[in-house]
């Protein structure tokens, strides 16, 4: 059997409520700032409770040629901002990205909900297609972010759109680890984005599950973990991974983040909303063993934690399962909210951020671990300087999906 391919990642590039930059990011995560603020142009959505969110700050939007602006809605739009940086930060040249070597792995949840409501209210309204535009359908399809950036960039290489909820961005990182571990690949554009769009909330306010206690006080919510928390917050933003071959990075001396190492995704297999602490323990049980590694291994787990009352429980269930309270664990949605399907992959930039920086971050908003859940080991109050090599970084979606990556310092 020929050797393992390994993956790395040599470029980062991202949009979220806490920056657009490492060194942005860092400074959040070290001082407590937050990205989630009031959403004044909800209050006129009737039955909407939840008024907070986390919301990116100036998209530029116009450094976008607008020939492929025409068929991105605002998720794309933040996917390709994204992507744009982290392609630069990689230094590969643009002929190399525009080849076979070269594909995308992206996701998000849905579409641009605002280009689909912008569709849908004039068909239904009028009953009628008159005025359409021709490519609106472009912004809104399910692959809209994989399939534009494959345009955008001229890849040539597989293009995989992970579409699963709250995992779109982990699977993304996922699928295109594995497609250049099994010889598929040179190299993959890797992520996941969300735009903000009141239904975002709305669908998880319709289930009781968005937090509704904080809107006067944004800052303090989401409380993943604690005992006051009260629901998930939804965020927006996006995040690219240039994922590379090691043996291709290493020949032009890129600089290299760090390793994907281990990559778990499974099936709850039971239910389309509860989730299953069976099913994230065996997530993170599967990309250990495919990293050849032990518990003892990991110098720390960044949770999914998305505030609620079920999703805690059995995160904090799998996680007590498979980490006892040894190894420190971050909750880190406190500072974006729940950005969907751009998570997996922001936060993984995010415990990439804490190997190469040397530091923790702690669980914003947890002041009270819930004494109802399982034990772990909560780094709360300030962030700590604290050298780790590996670490992990969980996701779980509706529909039973569960991740799990591993990362470490090369």
């Amino acid at each position: 059997m020929s050797e393992r391919r390994r993956v790395v990642v040599t470029g980062i590039g991202f949009r979220s409520p806490i920056g657009n930059s490492l060194k942005a990011m860092k400074e959040a995560l070290q001082s407590g700032r937050g990205g989630v603020r009031a959403m004044p142009a909800w209050n006129d959505i009737d039955h909407l409770r939840t008024r907070v969110a986390g919301v990116c700050g100036t998209v530029d939007e116009k450094v976008i040629p607008r020939n492929y602006r025409r068929s991105m809605g605002r998720v794309t739009i933040l996917a390709a901002l994204a992507t744009m940086e982290a392609i630069a930060d990689s230094g590969i040249s643009e002929d190399v990205i525009g080849s076979p070597a070269c594909g995308v792995a992206f996701g998000s949840t849905t579409g641009s909900s605002q280009s689909m409501q912008d569709f849908l209210v004039d068909v239904f309204k009028n009953q009628s297609l008159k005025g359409l535009q021709s490519s609106i359908y472009l912004q809104f399809m399910s692959h809209t972010c994989a399939a534009n950036l494959a345009m955008m960039f001229h890849t040539q290489g597989p293009v995989i759109a992970s579409c699963t909820a709250c995992t779109s961005g982990s699977q993304g990182v996922g699928f295109g680890y594995e497609a250049i571990k099994e010889g598929r690949a040179e190299i993959m554009l890797a992520g996941g984005a969300e735009e903000m769009h009141f239904m975002d909330a709305g669908i998880f306010d319709i289930m009781r599950a968005t937090s509704t206690k904080y809107n006067d006080r944004p800052d303090a919510t989401p409380r993943p973990f604690d005992a006051d928390r009260d629901g998930l917050v939804v965020g927006e933003g996006s995040a690219c991974l240039v994922l590379e071959e090691y043996e291709r990075a290493k020949a032009r001396d890129a600089h290299i983040y760090s390793e994907v190492v281990g990559y778990g995704t499974n099936c709850d297999g039971s239910h389309l909303t509860n989730p299953s602490a069976d099913g994230m323990a065996g997530a993170m049980g599967i990309a250990l063993k495919d990293a050849g590694l032990s518990v003892e291994d990991i110098g720390h787990v960044n949770a999914h934690a998305t505030a609620t009352a079920a999703g805690d429980l059995a995160e904090a269930t799998a996680t007590n399962r498979v980490f006892g309270t040894s190894v420190p664990v971050s909750a880190l949605k406190g500072f974006t909210g729940h950005t969907l399907g751009a998570c997996g992959a922001l936060e993984s930039i995010m415990t990439i951020l804490m190997i190469n920086e040397r530091f923790i971050a702690a669980s914003k908003n947890l002041e009270n671990p819930d004494p109802l859940l399982p034990p772990l080991n909560h780094v709360m109050g300030n962030a700590r300087d604290y050298t780790f090599t590996t670490g992990m970084n969980n996701n779980f979606a509706f529909g039973g999906i569960n991740t799990s990556l591993i990362f470490r310092k090369v």
